[in-house]
C-alpha cells in the first residue's frame, strides 16, 4: 500500500513566502496543506478595517514586477490576469520643513531636474552618479547574492572571476552606508533621502552596509500600486496554490514541529491533532525556531537571533481622516530634524525616538497626489509609521508613550505644514507586532542588517535539521515582498531537489487564466 504521507508538504505560515512555496510544490505534484493561524493569507501583508474601510497596514510598495511575473510563471498562473498593476511617476514626496520638499520620480533625469532645484547643479550631477552606482551594486549582487541558494563571501569571490573582483570592491561592502553617502552628496537631506533605504530592511543607515544602495536602484526602478491593495498579492499567490491542489487551513495554530529519527515528521496543533508530512516550510521567523516556540529538535538547530542583532519595530497608526495643508503624494516622508539621533534612541537606548521620520501612505491618492473622488467626505485612508525599537518581549509600552510618539509625529508634520483632523485610529505597537509574529519581539525585518557580515549570516532555504526548509523575511535573501517570494521559490526548489525526480507536473495555466485543478479549504478542526 502506497504511503499516504509520502508527498505530503506541510507549509507553516501564510505570508509571501509560504503562499510561493506552496504554489510551486502543489504544481509540481506534492500534496501539499497550508497552516496559518491568523482568518486569512498575507501575514505581514495584512489590512485593518475602521468603518468598514481596508487599509494596508503592512508593505505598501510593490516593486520589482518583472520578478514577480517570473515566479507568478512558475507557480502556475499570469500575474498581469490576477492583478491590475499601475506604474507610478511620482516615487514619493519628501520634506524637511514648511519649504523644503522633493519629490522623487521613476525618471531618473526628472529627479535629478528635481534635485537641482533643490540642492543646485552640483547634487543634480552626484545623483545620477548615485543612481547609476546603485544600479552596479544592484547587477553585481542581483545573481550571485540575491538569486543564490546559500551564498558565502567565497562563492562571491569564485562566481565573480578575476574580471569581476573589481565589481566587489567598487560596491563598498566594508563601509556603511551613510559614510558612502557622505562621499556622494554635500548636501545632508539628500545624505537622509538616500540612507532611509536602510530602513526598508529594518537598518540603521549609520550601521548598515553601503551594499544597500541596491535598494534606491529596486525603488527608482518601478513602483506600482495594486488595485484593491497589497493583501491582493497574497490572494493571487493563494488562488494559484489553491488551483494547483494546495489545502489551507486558517484558524491552525501550530504548537510544535514533529521530529522522529532525527528529521521532520509533521505539525501538531495547539488542539493536539497531528499532520504528518515528509516536510516542512516554515514560513516565519527563524527566531521563533531559535527560541524553542516550536519546540523540538527544531530549536537546537536553528540560529539564533540576538536582542543586539534584531532589526527594527514600529508604531503604526491607521486613520480614516481628513487632511489640511501639506500636499500629501501617495507616499511621503517627513524627515526628522535630529537623524543620527532617532536611530541611537532605537537601537542604542531601546527607546521611541523623541524627534522621529514619519513616513504617511495616503491610500486615497492617486499618482498625481490627487484625492479619489469617491471620497465623497474628503476624509482618507491613511497609514502613518514610526521606526520603534524591537523590545516587545521586554517592555511594554504604555498608553502615554504611544500618546507622545503620535504627538512627535503630529508635531514634524504640522512644522511641515499638514493637518491631520482627529479621527478614530488603530494603533499597533512593537508588543502588538511581538504577539502577531512569535519570537520577533516586534522586529519586523528578522535580523538587522548591520554590518559586513550581516547579510552572510542569515538562514537560508534549507535548515540543518532534514525535512525542514525556511522562507520569509527573516531568511535569505532578506525582507520586503520580492525578498520574501525568492525565499519561498528557494524553498520550493530546494525541497524537490532533496526529494530527488519528481515528474508529475500540474496542467500548464493557459494563456489567460490559472491551470484548473480541484483545491479544498477546510476549517481548522
Amino acid at each position: 500500500m502506497r504511503d499516504m504521507t509520502a508527498d505530503r508538504v506541510v507549509v507553516i505560515g501564510a505570508g509571501i513566502g509560504g503562499l510561493v512555496a506552496a504554489a510551486i510544490l502543489a504544481r509540481r505534484g506534492l500534496d501539499v496543506t497550508v497552516l496559518e493561524k491568523a482568518t486569512g493569507p498575507g501575514g505581514k501583508m495584512r489590512t485593518v478595517t475602521i468603518g468598514g474601510q481596508p487599509i494596508d497596514a503592512g508593505p505598501t510598495v510593490f516593486t520589482m514586477r518583472s520578478l514577480i511575473q517570473e515566479i507568478a510563471t512558475e507557480a502556475g498562473f499570469v500575474l498581469d490576469d490576477a492583478l491590475t498593476l499601475r506604474s507610478v511617476e511620482t516615487l514619493a514626496r519628501h520634506a524637511w520643513g514648511p519649504d523644503q520638499r522633493l519629490d522623487l520620480f521613476a525618471d531618473p533625469l526628472r529627479t535629478a531636474d528635481a534635485i537641482g532645484d533643490f540642492s543646485g547643479a552640483q547634487e543634480a550631477r552626484r545623483f545620477l552618479a548615485f543612481h547609476a552606482e546603485a544600479a552596479h551594486v544592484f547587477k553585481t549582487l542581483d545573481q550571485s547574492f540575491i538569486r543564490a541558494a546559500e551564498p558565502s563571501r567565497a562563492s562571491l569571490v569564485l562566481g565573480a572571476g578575476l574580471r569581476g573582483l573589481s565589481d566587489l570592491a567598487r560596491i563598498r561592502p566594508f563601509s556603511s552606508l551613510w559614510s558612502a553617502l557622505g562621499g556622494m552628496f554635500a548636501d545632508p537631506r539628500l545624505r537622509q533621502l538616500f540612507g532611509r533605504y536602510a530602513t526598508y530592511c529594518g537598518s540603521s543607515p549609520f550601521l548598515a552596509p553601503a551594499t544597500l544602495m541596491l535598494v534606491a536602484h529596486v525603488e527608482m526602478d518601478g513602483v506600482w500600486l495594486v488595485e484593491g491593495g497589497m493583501t491582493r498579492v497574497a490572494e493571487a499567490f493563494e488562488a494559484a496554490a489553491k488551483a494547483n491542489g494546495a489545502t489551507f487551513r486558517y484558524g491552525a495554530d501550530v504548537a510544535r514541529i514533529e521530529v522522529e529519527h532525527g528529521r521532520v515528521s509533521g505539525a501538531r496543533l495547539r488542539d493536539g491533532e497531528t499532520i504528518a508530512a515528509r516536510a516542512v516550510v516554515f514560513n516565519g521567523d527563524v527566531a521563533a525556531l531559535a527560541k524553542g516556540l516550536l519546540a523540538g529538535a527544531s530549536a537546537r538547530k536553528s540560529p539564533h537571533v540576538k536582542p543586539s542583532e534584531r532589526s527594527l519595530s514600529a508604531v503604526t497608526f491607521c486613520w480614516v481622516a481628513k487632511t489640511v495643508g501639506f500636499p500629501l503624494a501617495r507616499h511621503s516622508v517627513f524627515f526628522s530634524d535630529a537623524y543620527e539621533a532617532e536611530f541611537s534612541d532605537i537601537f542604542d537606548r531601546a527607546r521611541l525616538p523623541e524627534r522621529p521620520t514619519v513616513y504617511v501612505c495616503a491610500q486615497d491618492r492617486d499618482d498625481a497626489g490627487n484625492l479619489d473622488a469617491q471620497s465623497e467626505s474628503g476624509a482618507e485612508r491613511l497609514m502613518l509609521l514610526v521606526n520603534a525599537p524591537p523590545v516587545g518581549d521586554v517592555y511594554q509600552f504604555g498608553r502615554e508613550e504611544i500618546a507622545r510618539c503620535e504627538a512627535n509625529a503630529t508635531q514634524l508634520m504640522n512644522r511641515c505644514g499638514l493637518t491631520i483632523e482627529p479621527s478614530d485610529a488603530v494603533v499597533t505597537t512593537p508588543n502588538d507586532f511581538a504577539e502577531m509574529f512569535p519570537g520577533t519581539a516586534g522586529a519586523l525585518y528578522g535580523p538587522a542588517s548591520h554590518g559586513a557580515n550581516a547579510s552572510f549570516r542569515r538562514a537560508t532555504a534549507r535548515s540543518s535539521l532534514p525535512g525542514l526548509y525556511l522562507a520569509g523575511g527573516s531568511v535569505h535573501p532578506g525582507p520586503g515582498v520580492p525578498m520574501a517570494a525568492i525565499s519561498g521559490r528557494q524553498a520550493a526548489r530546494s525541497l524537490i531537489q532533496d526529494l530527488g525526480s519528481i515528474a508529475r507536473f500540474r496542467p500548464e495555466a493557459t494563456p489567460g487564466g490559472m491551470s484548473t485543478a480541484g483545491a479544498t479549504t477546510e476549517p481548522t478542526a
